[in-house]
């Protein structure tokens, strides 16, 4: 893995940091760290930034981990005995980007998709929503706003103008002072005494 082409390495030296910080903080205030590394190789001295996938199992909310957006070889994974406790840690949190649920389940899949707001879902996978060119991609609240892709991009990063022209009859004349004939005739066929 470590000289396999295959995986990518993290963009430069300070995001490698970066993300070995979120590790050794993790793994200092109790989280179980679960590297994933067959091959038992050693990746701390190496120039080409790797790091093996990595779980941090049952990481608190104070970890930096669950902190910042992480992009990187890192997975958080929070257990859970109900999915009503899933669901509640959702929603009790800042809207996240995406939203992955795995499962076969019909019933469970859509309690989660029904009862929280995200900003992309990808079911049995992950981040492959982002990939769909006609699937609108995009957050919400402090995940951010709007979508891109395709036609949602489109009407995202363009500001439609809103003309109003008046008829050639103003029927809003009426509506404004100074109140005239025609308006009291109106309002009085309206108002009943």
């Amino acid at each position: 893995m470590k000289f396999n082409p295959d995986y990518t390495s993290v963009i430069n030296q300070r995001h490698f940091d970066r993300l070995n910080g979120y590790l050794d903080d993790a793994k200092a205030k109790g989280a179980g760290i679960v590297e994933i590394n067959p091959a038992n190789e050693d990746f701390s001295q190496q120039p080409t930034h790797k790091i093996p996938p990595t779980l941090v199992m049952n990481p608190t909310d104070e970890m930096d981990v669950m902190q910042d957006e992480i992009f990187g070889p890192i997975m958080p994974v929070k257990t859970y005995k109900q999915l009503d406790e899933a669901v509640e840690y959702i929603n009790g949190r800042p809207r996240p980007l995406g939203l992955y649920f795995f499962g076969e389940d019909k019933e469970q899949r859509d309690r989660v998709l029904n009862r929280t707001t995200s900003g992309g879902v990808t079911v049995n996978d992950v981040v492959m929503h982002v990939s769909m060119e006609d699937l609108p991609f995009g957050g919400v609240g402090p995940s951010g706003m709007g979508s891109y892709h395709g036609r949602d991009g489109f009407k995202t990063f363009s500001h439609a103008k809103a003309i109003f022209s008046q008829a050639k009859m103003d029927i809003g004349a009426m509506m404004r002072p100074p109140y005239g004939e025609k308006f009291e005739k109106f309002i009085g066929g309206r108002i009943k005494r």
